[in-house]
């Protein structure tokens, strides 16, 4: 029986999704020691600098940060270590072909627990160009402003 039910978020990768268009996602399960699912299940974690790879037929995550747990002793785990992604066999394939294809990259997008497990949402993603993240951020701006008209435009008629 699993310890939680549904999904609990711990990090997530702000910065990938402005500096990247995202193409296509995976859920990843995670290898982990038992200090770090300590130090997760205690929500800290940074994804921000970590990337993914495809080596030897396996995935794996690198560089994202997992602090060392406060409690933990010398058993305690390295916060910047090299992590085995789980994958299955066709997904691995696929994102291989995918890779080979120039200029895209597999970033982290978030961190969480799922039915109790960990698990990393990995996205393949090809890089911005900096015009490209100005349009995205006028949208967002946009479509904000049209968001805050609208709510005033009902207050003043009396509405919720």
């Amino acid at each position: 029986m699993p310890r939680e039910i549904g999904r609990k978020l711990i990090a997530q990768n702000k910065r990938a999704r402005h500096d990247y268009f995202i193409e296509d996602t995976y859920e990843a399960g995670l290898v982990l020691t038992g200090t770090e699912v300590k130090s997760l299940r205690a929500g800290k974690a940074n994804l921000t600098d970590g990337y993914a790879t495809v080596d030897g037929g396996e995935a794996w995550l690198i560089n994202a940060y997992i602090p060392e747990y406060s409690q933990g002793t010398w058993t305690n785990h390295a916060a910047r270590r090299t992590r085995k992604l789980l994958l299955h066999r066709k997904e691995i394939g696929k994102i291989l072909q995918i890779l080979k294809e120039r200029g895209l990259t597999l970033v982290p997008l978030s961190l969480y627990f799922k039915d109790g497990k960990a698990k990393v949402e990995i996205g393949v993603a090809r890089g911005k160009k900096d015009y490209d993240k100005r349009q995205t951020l006028m949208e967002k701006q946009a479509s904000r402003e049209m968001a805050r008209a609208m709510s005033n435009a009902v207050r003043r008629r009396g509405g919720r």
